[in-house]
């Protein structure tokens, strides 16, 4: 048994989350945690919502509220969503917890006695309308270096190199697209340059490994070459206090988000302990190096989880070219792999919720099964390469291989059983053609299980479906609905037999993609409990005595192990219900007029 950290990317409590977000972040990690628990591994899942920074108060003056009251109410619409759509989290927290502001100042805290935080004079950008600081990322203008002219202030998405906002050409506030101001001001500025030996190290550890993608692994490493200090505060009264003297009651000076958010992985693992009453038990995900540890994120990510968080946990650990001694919550593991998904586009159109070129996750999850976007995210996500979210798409994949293939293949089943004994039959002998398709059935455990480990989710999806072609042509061609004669019972009855064991085999391998619906059809062959546990929302106190707020988490014990078991003979087996839903055809034209019309207020957010 390994213990693995799943860390997911913290989905940012500006609005709700769109599908293009759950399909970087969420369906990927929670396919891969729920393999590994089945694998026998010891999984943490974490994550939470982002709620610092200035788009939240952006967003909060736009409708009148606190960045508090803002966040709130958006954190709670992310955790309905990310529960509904079945992602299995540990804990899933919010970065406005206090517990989350003490281990972030002690990381801080920890990182600038060892000599890595150093204190600079910059230039910050503000809004000559507002006199608000423009955070580097609601800055765009034209890269200097490859002519991109949508480049942003932290970096080129064209080229892919690094910026600052004193960069750009003919830089424009992207709020209201006037020209900002750069004043003198005083911040803290990660060292980079003196992680860099460390950092090309640990990439080269991770090159030479082979598991990493190739772009995410080129991508990091060539970032290297223009490394240099990197801001980590910023000027912002909606942030976490910077722990040192002079600074920390200074109201308009706060820790930059990227110092503050990717540390809610370690925040998080640390809430999960101190909730499941042994406050240690994180150690075991960050402090043995045994542990693995894989991060969540969609490709805009990749530069804050492959060098700036490896930087920071360096830092922390006191393993740069500066030396140090690591804080209170000793040595730190690097990420074992940084999993990048590509970008997933709507229509052949860029997800904008400003441009209202958007479908958000509640939204389809009102209208659809949770298992259907679940199967179009694994069968035909962003995994290495963009990808297309069309209606016309997700219709075809629903119908033609949920409903026509795995759906078919389980109700055919449960229906001839239902009918003919009312129960699973026990097997007589079994025939070639029976021995032939159970065996490709369990070879599917390994071959589908290997593929998700090294994140080849569509692969291992694409696999599991073939084997349900397999079954489907083996029905077609051994005709068990013809065998009707009292002297074929037992020919039927191994048949049935053989269908109910091969079914209950792809239900195992499918319980990461499709959790909702394998209980179903656990349940409909006579199964009791869950092969897919679910997540549930539990209201919380805070731990440190500030307010309550909602948190995802659930028990994930009782998974089944990653192998074929033996079905029951004599469960029962009643009348079976349709697993999925067929879609019809005008759905697709009601979904292009409802994008359409809602394009007409672009950026509501309902």
């Amino acid at each position: 048994m390994t213990r693995i950290l799943s860390a997911v990317a913290w989905p940012y409590a500006n609005g709700p989350r769109h599908i293009g977000h759950v399909a970087g972040f969420g369906v990927p990690s929670d396919v891969f945690s729920r393999y590994m628990r089945m694998a026998g591994h010891d999984v943490l899942m974490v994550s939470g919502t982002d709620e610092h920074g200035t788009p939240i108060l952006v967003a909060a003056d736009a409708e009148g509220v606190t960045a508090r009251e803002l966040a709130d109410t958006n954190n709670r619409l992310i955790v309905n969503d990310l529960a509904n759509l079945g992602l299995s989290y540990d804990l899933f927290t919010r970065t406005t917890t206090l517990n989350h502001y003490t281990v972030v100042q002690e990381m801080f805290t920890t990182v600038h006695a060892n000599g890595y935080m150093v204190e600079r004079t910059t230039s910050g950008a503000v809004s000559p309308s507002t006199g608000r600081t423009l955070p580097d990322r609601y800055i765009e203008g034209t890269c200097p270096i490859c002519g991109y002219d949508s480049a942003r202030g932290d970096q080129c998405d064209s080229c892919g190199n690094q910026l600052d906002p004193t960069d750009l050409l003919n830089p424009r506030s992207r709020i209201n697209g006037e020209t900002p101001e750069f004043i003198e001001t005083q911040h803290f500025f990660l060292d980079l340059p003196a992680l860099a030996e460390a950092l090309g190290e640990w990439l080269a550890e991770r090159a030479a490994s082979g598991t990493w993608r190739p772009n995410v692994i080129k991508f990091s490493q060539n970032i290297l070459a223009d490394i240099k200090p990197r801001a980590m505060t910023r000027d912002i009264d909606w942030g976490i206090p910077i722990p040192l003297e002079g600074w920390v009651d200074q109201p308009t000076k706060r820790l930059y988000v990227w110092f503050d958010a990717v540390i809610g992985y370690l925040s998080a693992s640390i809430e999960w302990a101190r909730r499941s009453g042994d406050p240690d038990a994180w150690r075991g995900w960050w402090n043995d190096q045994e542990a693995l540890s894989y991060y969540f994120m969609g490709k805009d990510n990749i530069v804050f989880h492959s060098q700036i968080w490896p930087a920071e946990l360096l830092a922390y650990n006191g393993e740069g070219s500066l030396g140090g001694t690591p804080g209170e919550y000793g040595t730190l593991n690097l990420p074992t792999e940084v999993v990048s998904s590509e970008f997933l586009t709507m229509e052949g159109k860029q997800f904008s919720s400003s441009r209202g070129v958007v479908i958000y996750v509640r939204d389809v999850l009102s209208r659809y099964q949770p298992d259907a976007l679940r199967y179009f995210i694994s069968a035909a996500g962003p995994e290495n390469q963009d990808s297309d979210f069309t209606w016309a798409e997700f219709v075809r994949r629903t119908n033609g291989e949920l409903v026509a293939g795995w759906g078919n293949l389980v109700n055919r089943t449960a229906t001839m059983i239902h009918k003919s004994f009312g129960l699973i039959p026990a097997p007589d002998e079994l025939t070639e053609a029976d021995e032939a398709m159970l065996a490709t059935v369990r070879g599917g455990f390994e071959t589908v299980g290997e593929l998700i480990g090294r994140h080849r989710q569509r692969a291992a999806l694409a696999e599991v479906m073939r084997i349900v072609g397999e079954v489907n042509k083996y029905v077609t061609d051994t005709e068990p609905f013809k065998l009707k004669d009292p002297s074929q019972r037992g020919r039927l009855g191994t048949n049935l037999h053989s269908l109910a064991q091969a079914v209950t085999d792809l239900n195992t391998m499918l319980s990461p993609f499709l959790p909702h619906s394998c209980n179903a059809v656990h349940a409909a062959l006579g199964g009791s409990g869950e092969v897919a546990p679910l997540p549930r929302i539990e209201e919380v106190q805070d731990l440190d005595g500030g307010a309550g707020y909602p948190i995802i988490t659930g028990d994930y014990r009782s998974v089944p192990t990653w192998e074929s078991h033996p079905v029951t003979v004599g469960a029962v087996v009643g009348k079976p219900t349709p697993l999925f839903t067929k879609l019809d055809d005008s759905i697709v034209a009601d979904e292009l007029e409802r994008l359409r019309t809602e394009r007409v207020t672009p950026g509501a957010q309902r």
